[in-house]
């Protein structure tokens, strides 16, 4: 069902500067269920990508979707450690012994993002006599934490905020645990608790940066960037298998037209919107320098949401269209559906609806 060639997905580039991915693309997808040759893969990405805001983020929302379109899961893998690398860039930081950077400043090993919190748990950073931070409790949803070497990882201070903070997770004090992952999506990327004690760590930004720098705004982009190129995946799957089937002397019907025009619709536009944030970024727009001009955030929330329901409608028109079969014995499509459902629950639906309703009710809207 799925096409024999990694094709990459386009957002804004002329179609022969796209061509630059494949190569990149095909190792991708040689390496799937292989997380070690992913994360290799990531790293090797991560030393040419693009960051977000300077100047390229269309490009850099294209290569997270492309990759995504190959594999689900091999997007989880790289849209973190991108992510990691530029919140340090945004940080200026310059990584000690904590991050194992080398004589010419890159940030060596696989980087993950933990930020999440959760009931009962809490990860707290305190200055030691000599003026260091340490790390001590626990930080739930830790993705490949065991097999990530670092992480930009939160913690709660003295002052109520949270601040971020660079963390070598080979370190003593450091403990993974082995989570109990039963979902049939994201098998590969689990996500489990992991432990802190007396852990060293290097301060990004101050008090509450990372929460409140645009680049928070424009990494929740790129993950949407990722679900786009999930859902283009999708789509190009339910064309084939109308494709095949037609070869076959098995033409589409208005069905399977109207929801293959319907997912069109809704991908193109998803994608433009895409486009037009990745250049608002570039143009300095979504800064929040601007305390009357609209917050990076709420610009966020829209992008996430706009994508989210396309990702969401897309499988819904697909797996109706297409029925059991697909994803009883294609073992391809059954796991990027599995992998997308998963993936697209970062989005919190109506929670952030409300979210960015609030914002509009207090003025930060176009309309």
């Amino acid at each position: 069902m799925s096409d024999s060639k990694a094709q990459p997905v386009r957002i804004s580039s002329e179609p022969a500067q796209l061509q630059a991915l494949e190569p990149v693309l095909k190792k991708v997808r040689g390496a799937v269920g292989d997380v070690q040759a992913l994360l290799a893969i990531a790293e090797d990405i991560g030393r040419t990508a693009p960051k977000p805001g300077e100047g390229s983020t269309a490009k850099l929302w294209e290569l997270l979707a492309s990759v995504t379109a190959v594999d689900v899961a091999a997007g989880r893998v790289l849209e973190p450690h991108l992510d990691a690398l530029a919140i340090l860039a945004q940080a200026g930081v310059q990584a000690g012994a904590e991050t194992q950077a080398g004589a010419d400043g890159e940030q060596k090993g696989a980087w993950g993002v933990f930020a999440a919190e959760g009931p009962g748990m809490k990860l707290e950073a305190k200055s030691n006599a000599d003026g260091n931070y340490v790390l001590n409790g626990s930080k739930p949803w830790c993705s490949l934490a065991s097999q990530l070497d670092h992480a930009v990882i939160t913690a709660h201070s003295g002052d109520n905020s949270r601040p971020a903070f660079a963390v070598d997770l080979k370190a003593p004090g450091v403990t993974c645990e082995t989570p109990q992952w039963t979902s049939r999506g994201l098998q590969e990327i689990p996500s489990g608790t992991v432990h802190f004690d007396q852990v060293a760590a290097q301060p990004v930004g101050q008090e509450d940066w990372y929460f409140m720098r645009p680049g928070f705004a424009w990494g929740g982009m790129g993950v949407a960037a990722c679900w786009l190129g999930g859902a283009v995946a999708v789509a190009r799957d339910f064309a084939t298998a109308l494709a095949k089937a037609a070869d076959n002397g098995r033409e589409p019907d208005q069905i399977a037209l109207a929801s293959l025009g319907e997912i069109d619709r809704i991908i193109t536009s998803a994608t433009g919107y895409l486009a037009v944030a990745a250049e608002r970024i570039d143009a300095g727009e979504l800064e929040g320098s601007d305390p009357d001009g609209p917050s990076a955030w709420s610009e966020a929330l829209r992008v996430r949401g706009t994508v989210a329901a396309a990702v969401e409608r897309a499988q819904m028109l697909v797996s109706q269209n297409l029925g059991p079969g697909p994803l009883a014995f294609n073992e391809t499509y059954g796991k990027r559906m599995a992998d997308l459902s998963l993936y697209i629950r970062q989005h919190h639906a109506m929670r952030d609806d409300a979210q960015l309703g609030a914002l509009a009710l207090k003025g930060d809207r176009w309309w």
